[in-house]
């Protein structure tokens, strides 16, 4: 009987995947809460897989999975990840992970890979990857990609292709899979040539003169961008990100590859990519007046995002975080989510006006994002709780009735409501709010067992 270890913050989850696999997966299953209280069980206990969810908090499923190669602790690991996590799969597989299972909301085929998943992964144990797990690891992490992405092998062989590729290159799947000697560069060049992901081993200096723009270079993937023409005959501009892949030995195993025609976002402009040398509107050869229209174009408001996003959620170095969010905003100040992630920054630094005209720029972008409102009334409640003001309260009340017409549902928006009215004295009206807010976090939750215990009966 194998042993699994399953790690997961969520007590249903964990009750669920427990249920299944030792009913039906004739397997022996300890479950943990977190990642650190996992480590400390290693120390004196072996598993023959463990199952890590990829969002855990203080040490998230690819840390852990760091954590255990270093000690030089082989026992196979799938890491959970949710819907989108794209570069989740490609850091799991760099950093040793077996298999990857991508989160969804039916979890009963979910737990039947989850059992296949570890049976293959102990019985792969001793003998390492063969080409055709290899393949398949690659293939799926390619279909995790929401935007067109394929891979090719060691020897420069095409063994995925997603549909946005198909979609973008006009080339299915079927016609694409197995060519090489640069064939899948022909629906966008009109010939053979290299591409941005056969030249993630060379100098700079050699993708450059091989008229790509170089975006981004860090860990091994790079992102740039290129001029090609279209099928009709135009000039189009295409945006490229390679990543090289390894496996847990460390040992090359292929490249990932993602492209989006990016010429409609910004209008085609005279370019010269070969002249690019260094960052800067003067050295890509791109009008200095259209600088920060080529910064949006080659993701710099975006890296500064993510910059901002790593910085407070991980580190929780607000400050910082609010820094790069500026630099996004200077470039895109459409952003609606940098307005909104730099408002939670200000508020936890109790800088609670500041946040809430940072948040209020956010909801005019886009007002039926019910996150951004959620943040407006949770904003405008603390503002009107710390300076006892009822009519700042009221308004938070109005926004909190927004979202509910969105979502009636949303219990912590009832039971928000229902602090607001309370501080403004009107406790008839703030136990009716309680109320319903209990009453919707106990129907949530029963519904929840009464599915998962459904699906495994």
């Amino acid at each position: 009987m194998l042993s699994v270890l399953v790690i997961d913050d969520e007590e249903e989850v964990l009750s669920v995947t427990r249920l299944f696999l030792e009913r039906f997966g004739n397997m022996k299953v300890r479950t943990a809460g977190s990642t650190k209280e996992s480590l400390v069980l290693l120390n004196d206990q072996a598993f023959d897989a463990i199952i890590v969810d990829y969002d855990m908090p203080e040490i998230n499923g690819i840390e852990f999975l760091k954590i255990l190669r270093s000690k030089g602790d082989l026992t196979p690991v799938i890491i959970f990840t949710g819907a989108g996590g794209e570069y989740t799969a490609i850091e799991a597989l760099n950093n040793g992970a077996n298999f990857y299972l991508k989160k969804g909301e039916d979890i009963q085929p979910q737990l039947r890979e989850m059992a296949d998943m570890i049976r293959r992964a102990v019985e792969g144990k001793t003998a390492g990857r063969g080409i055709g797990t290899t393949q398949k690891l690659l293939s799926d992490a390619v279909h995790f990609f929401r935007e067109p992405a394929f891979a090719i092998d060691r020897d420069g062989k095409v063994i995925a292709w997603n549909d946005g590729m198909a979609a973008l290159s006009g080339v299915g799947a079927g016609d694409m899979i197995g060519k090489k000697d640069y064939e899948y560069a022909v629906p966008f060049f009109g010939r053979k040539m290299p591409m941005l992901m056969d030249m993630v081993f060379e100098d700079p200096a050699i993708i450059r003169q091989n008229n790509y723009s170089i975006i981004a270079q860090e860990q091994g993937t790079i992102t740039a961008w290129t001029k090609s023409t279209g099928t009709d005959g135009g000039e189009q501009i295409l945006w490229m990100k390679a990543t090289p892949l390894f496996d847990g030995r460390g040992i090359f195993i292929g490249i990932i590859g993602a492209i989006r025609d990016i010429t409609h976002t910004v209008g085609t402009v005279l370019v010269n990519p070969q002249a690019s040398k260094g960052a800067g509107p003067e050295k890509t050869g791109v009008p200095t007046g259209q600088g920060k229209m080529f910064d949006r174009l080659l993701g710099r408001s975006k890296a500064n995002y993510m910059e901002g996003l790593r910085l407070y959620y991980r580190e929780g170095r607000y400050e910082d975080a609010i820094a790069a969010f500026d630099r996004a905003l200077e470039i895109d100040p459409s952003h609606a989510f940098a307005w909104h992630d730099r408002a939670v920054c200000l508020r936890a630094l109790e800088r609670n006006e500041e946040a809430l005209a940072s948040v209020t720029k956010a909801l005019e972008l886009a007002p039926a994002d019910e996150e951004i409102l959620s943040t407006c009334a949770e904003t405008l409640q603390k503002i009107g709780i710390l300076m006892n003001d009822d009519k700042i309260l009221s308004a938070a009340v109005d926004a909190f009735n927004r979202l509910l017409e969105k979502n009636p549902e949303n219990a912590d928006a009832w039971n928000n409501m229902g602090i607001c009215v309370q501080e403004m004295n009107r406790d008839d009206l703030a136990r009716q709010y309680f109320d319903r807010a209990r009453d919707l976090k106990k129907f949530k939750k029963d519904r929840v067992r009464k599915r998962n215990l459904e699906t495994i009966v």
